[in-house]
C-alpha cells in the first residue's frame, strides 16, 4: 500500500519535503491538495469507458480478538511514519519473511477471482476470510479509517481504491494491493490483473509497469542510492511514452506499515542509501496520460484527471550482503 506525497486540508496524510517551486494546487470540492504538473498536454482517455463514481461501502469486517491488530487497529489513528529504515535481526527476517509470503499467498488467490461479473466487495470478503483464518490482521483495515481490508483500484484510479459493489467489466484492469500483519510484521505487494480480455494499451501500460518494477529490483543492493530506483522507473516510462505517478511512493516496511527511505519513482536526489537486512516496497504507477492526481471525497481513492488507464505493481524488497531478495514471492 503506497504512502502518499499528497498533503490534504484534514492531514490525512504527511506531505513530504519536497521544494515549493515543485508544487502546485489543485482545488477540487472545497479541498485543497498539492500535485506536480505533468508533462503530458491533459487529453480525453475514457474511449467510451464510464467513469468509476462512488458507490455505498459496507462496514468494516470483524477480525477475531485473538488475532495481533497493529497499533491503529482500534482507533483507526494515521500513525505518522517512522523515519527509521526498518533493518532487521535475523529473527525479525524470518517473521519477515513469513508476513511477505502470506501476502503474496493472499493476493495469488485474490487475482483468480478477477473476472467479469466479480465485485471488489467480494474480493475483500475472499481477502479477509483468508487473512484472518491464517492467523494475521489484514493491514489497510482502519488505517486511518480506511474501511476495507484490501485496495482495489479499477481503470482511471491509480491507488487506494474502496471496494465496493460495482462488477467487474470485459476490458477492466484492476490492481488489487494486498498487506498483512502477522507476528508482528507487515508484508506488503499488489499487482495489476486484466478483467477478460484487455485492450492493446491496457496491456502495453501493465506490461511497462512490471518492466519498470522488475528494472529497479535488478538494480537492488547495499550501498546502492535509493534514487537509482527511480531512475530505472522513469527510464522504463520514457521508452514507453508513458507517464510516471509522483505523489503516491514505496516506503520501508516491517514492524511498522510505513518507514523510511522514501521510495521515489522518478528520477531525484534522495540521499539515502540501501543497507544489509533493510526491508522496503518498490511500487511504481504508470499511467497513459496526465499523472495529476484527482482524489474522492471518501479521502483515499485517487484516480487520474483525464480518464488515462493507470496501472500499479508492487514487491517487498530485503537488502542483502550479496544484492537482493524479493520477499512477497509464494
Amino acid at each position: 500500500m503506497s504512502r502518499c506525497l499528497l498533503s490534504s486540508s484534514n492531514q490525512r496524510f504527511i506531505a513530504a519535503a519536497r521544494p515549493a517551486s515543485q508544487r502546485c494546487v489543485h482545488v477540487a470540492a472545497g479541498k485543497g491538495f498539492g500535485i506536480l504538473k505533468s508533462p503530458i498536454k491533459s487529453k480525453d482517455y475514457w474511449n467510451g469507458r464510464e467513469p468509476l463514481k462512488m458507490l455505498p461501502v459496507t462496514p468494516m469486517r470483524p477480525v477475531p480478538p485473538e488475532i495481533k491488530r497493529p497499533p491503529y487497529a482500534d482507533s483507526g489513528k494515521l500513525p505518522s511514519v517512522d523515519r527509521r529504515p526498518q533493518v532487521h535481526t535475523s529473527e525479525g527476517l524470518v517473521k519477515m519473511r513469513a508476513a511477505c509470503k502470506l501476502a503474496a499467498e493472499v493476493l495469488n488467490y485474490a487475482g483468480t477471482l478477477v473476472r467479469p461479473g466479480v465485485t471488489t466487495e467480494e474480493i475483500d470478503r475472499a481477502v479477509h476470510d483468508m487473512t484472518v483464518a491464517r492467523g494475521a490482521y489484514p493491514s489497510p483495515l482502519n488505517y486511518g479509517k480506511f474501511p476495507k481490508s484490501v485496495c482495489t483500484s479499477v481503470n482511471e484510479v491509480m491507488c487506494h481504491g474502496i471496494p465496493d459493489g460495482r462488477p467487474l467489466q470485459e476490458g477492466d484492469i484492476i490492481n488489487i494491493d494486498v498487506t498483512v500483519y502477522l507476528n508482528g510484521y507487515h508484508g506488503d505487494t499488489s499487482r495489476t490483473f486484466y478483467v477478460g480480455k484487455p485492450s492493446a494499451n491496457a496491456q502495453r501500460l501493465v506490461e511497462a509497469t512490471e518492466e519498470a518494477l522488475q528494472a529497479a529490483i535488478k538494480l537492488c543492493g547495499p550501498g546502492v542510492p535509493v534514487s537509482a530506483i527511480g531512475a530505472a522507473c522513469a527510464d522504463v516510462a520514457a521508452k514507453h511514452k508513458l507517464t510516471v505517478v509522483r505523489d503516491f511512493i514505496g516506503h520501508g516496511v516491517g514492524t511498522v506499515f510505513h518507514a523510511a527511505p522514501e521510495v521515489l519513482h522518478h528520477r531525484n536526489m534522495q540521499p539515502h542509501k540501501m543497507q544489509v537486512n533493510q526491508t522496503f516496497t518498490i511500487e511504481p504507477i504508470f499511467v497513459e496520460g496526465s499523472n495529476k492526481v484527482k482524489m474522492w471525497k471518501d479521502d483515499w481513492t485517487a484516480t487520474t484527471i483525464d480518464g488515462g488507464l493507470a496501472a500499479q505493481c508492487e514487491h517487498t524488497i530485503l537488502i542483502t550482503p550479496n544484492g537482493h531478495e524479493i520477499l512477497t514471492v509464494a
